[in-house]
């Protein structure tokens, strides 16, 4: 073969490829039912759809399909037959109701429902066992069928903004789960089975009803972040203390009236909330959490600092804003990377401005009652 030949196979096969490319991605429905083999990706987001026609099962060899932002109310048993769809798009619509051949999509990955009107969830959901990511957001679920504890390969979950009131104990079952977000429903208490996550890197739980959390929640060795802000807890587990990966831990607008000296078990952590609750003191042994780096103390009944507070070396923001200090400890001046610090609303350190400025000549400190 001389190279004019060679050239014109080496372009042949470029603008064939990219043919191929093309032709595999559809935009309109028709389109695609026009060439139903080739299609393997379909956008018909933002279309105002109002019903999906049955023959959308003719197209066999679809891997993607894109619905979001219509107005759809339900599908077609016929989506059943999209055996090589990885990923389905349905947030935004106005479905009601799903059918329960969506558990035939033996390939789907990943499943997006969130922004719809589904109350309930079929139970064969539980057979999805390739699904790797299930977004389930503002919906009207109140719960979630057991069967979700089948989806083994499961590893981020998303269910906010429900109305959730409990879990179903088969939630442990999602041995492979790293994220999994819970907030603002109506939770007032996890089930035991939540120890059971034992890959799980991220969990998020604000704006629920939580008064207390299983001691079980210790069991989360892999946890790096947990948010629990704005819910009711009075105390915290000592079994916290086995969390040994923490990074986060968010505990804003809770009732906390003490914190579990375990806690200085926590090394890896470097942002720790703990504003809006009834803390009246913090325990020296905050000293040991050396790799902490954001300290939110604002907005409790604190009177005194521990003088530990100097061994935390990479603090940079320290928020002491709305207590009740009448002093800080001396060794607050040996945090080198203190970069902010807030003390406005503590009426008896107004007189002490400039001591305090003197400990640390390089942060820049507010005290003034509106923070920035």
């Amino acid at each position: 073969m001389n190279y004019n030949q060679t050239k014109r196979l080496i372009l042949c096969v470029f603008f064939c490829f990219f043919y191929k490319l093309d032709a595999e991605d559809f935009h309109t429905l028709n389109e695609a039912l026009q060439n139903p083999t080739q299609v393997r990706v379909l956008y018909l987001n933002a279309k105002k759809l109002t019903t999906l026609p049955e023959e959308i099962g003719k197209l066999q060899n679809l891997k993607e399909l894109n619905l979001w932002e219509n107005k759809l109310t339900t599908l077609p048993q016929e989506i059943g037959n999209l055996q090589h769809l990885q990923k389905l798009d349905l947030g935004f619509n106005k479905i009601t109701v799903l059918p329960k051949e969506i558990g035939q999509l033996q390939s789907l990955q990943e499943l997006n429902l969130s922004f719809n009107q589904l109350a309930t969830l079929p139970k064969e959901i539980g057979n999805l066992q390739h699904l790797k990511r299930l977004f389930l957001g503002l919906n009207q679920f109140t719960a979630l069928p057991e069967e979700i504890g089948k989806l083994q390969n499961l590893q981020e979950m998303e269910s906010s903004k429900n109305q959730l009131t409990t879990l179903p104990k088969e939630i442990g079952n999602l041995q492979n789960l790293q994220e999994l977000y819970l907030n603002e429903n109506q939770l007032t208490a996890l089930p035991i089975e939540i120890g059971n996550l034992q890959n799980l890197q991220k969990l998020v739980l604000n704006r629920n009803q939580l008064t207390t959390l299983p001691i079980e929640i210790g069991n989360l060795q892999n946890l790096q972040g947990l948010n629990l802000d704005k819910n009711q807890l009075t105390t915290l587990p000592k079994e916290i203390r086995k969390l040994q990966n923490l990074q986060g831990l968010h505990l804003g607008n809770n009732k906390l009236t003490a914190l579990p000296i375990e806690i200085e078990n926590l090394q890896k952590l470097k942002w720790l909330g703990l504003n809006k609750n009834q803390l009246t003191t913090i325990p020296k042994e905050i000293g040991n959490l050396q790799n902490l780096k954001e300290l939110n103390l604002s907005s409790n009944q604190l009177t005194t600092i521990p003088k530990e507070i100097e061994n935390l070396q990479k603090l940079e923001t320290l928020d002491l804003y709305n207590n009740q200090l009448t002093t800080l400890p001396k060794e607050i001046g040996n945090l080198q990377n203190l970069q902010r610090l807030y003390l406005g609303g503590n009426p008896s350190l107004m007189n002490q401005k400039e001591k305090i400025q003197k400990l640390l000549p390089n942060v820049r400190i507010t005290f003034d009652l509106e923070k920035e």
